[in-house]
């Protein structure tokens, strides 16, 4: 460095002591980015690290969501089905039980109404005033015949597919289907099954309106008495 003039004359310029053999050299300062900035520090690193291993280094990509992960999520994020598209579900699956277990009452209720036929006929020519029963031995069984068939045939078109998919053909043509409540999943077999017993029974004892109309007036599920028996709910 140069003297500086002053009033007392010029100074020496101060002396630099001399690096010994075992010091450590001063590393340079780190690069600047365009502009005259320095560099952040993601690029350091990189500039660094590719410098120390001689390789270009691979851009920095986010992280992708996993596709199970994507998927439970789009699944918990499940809302309760329109009432309207139930309505017309249920209507279709009505229409389909109702058609196979025609199959077995049209003959069945025909011969049960033969047998009734001739029990009138036969207290006609008895020429006195005796009761005459719609309901015994012989048509208890045709009755208890289409009635098993109606359960029997529920079991495979109602609870079954429920449980391995959670819908069944009309719930599948109208987009919806039953879920468990608290597992976002189809139900298990035994929450299904009590799922139909529960809107079968009942509605054949014309109780079961009421438990059908019971999702117009739940919050926030709309569920049925069946449903709440079962645990579950119906999801668009």
């Amino acid at each position: 460095a140069a003297a500086a003039p002053g009033p007392s004359g010029p100074q020496a310029a101060p002396t630099v002591p001399p690096q010994s053999a075992g010091a450590q050299p001063v590393p340079a300062p780190l690069t600047t980015g365009p502009g005259g900035g320095q560099s952040s520090w993601a690029q350091q690193v990189h500039r660094l690290a590719g410098a120390d291993e001689g390789q270009p280094v691979a851009p920095w990509k986010p992280p992708v969501e996993d596709i199970f992960t994507a998927a439970a999520r789009r699944q918990s994020a499940a809302r309760p089905a329109g009432l309207g598209r139930r309505l017309a579900a249920r209507l279709l699956d009505t229409v389909v039980l109702a058609g196979v277990t025609a199959v077995a009452a049209v003959p069945l209720g025909t011969k049960a109404l033969d047998h009734v036929d001739e029990k009138i006929d036969a207290a006609k020519l008895s020429g006195e005033t005796v009761t005459v029963w719609l309901l015994d031995g012989t048509t208890s069984v045709y009755l208890g015949i289409v009635l098993a068939v109606l359960l029997v045939f529920g079991v495979l078109y109602e609870a079954l597919p429920t449980a391995k998919w959670g819908r069944t053909l009309g719930k599948k043509l109208l987009g919806i289907e039953v879920r468990d409540i608290e597992a976002h999943e189809p139900p298990s077999f035994g929450g299904a099954l009590r799922r139909w017993l529960v809107y079968s029974v009942p509605g054949l004892l014309v109780v079961g309106i009421v438990g059908i109309a019971w999702c117009l007036f739940d919050r926030p599920w709309h569920q049925c008495w069946h449903d709440k028996a079962a645990g579950t709910f119906v999801a668009g």
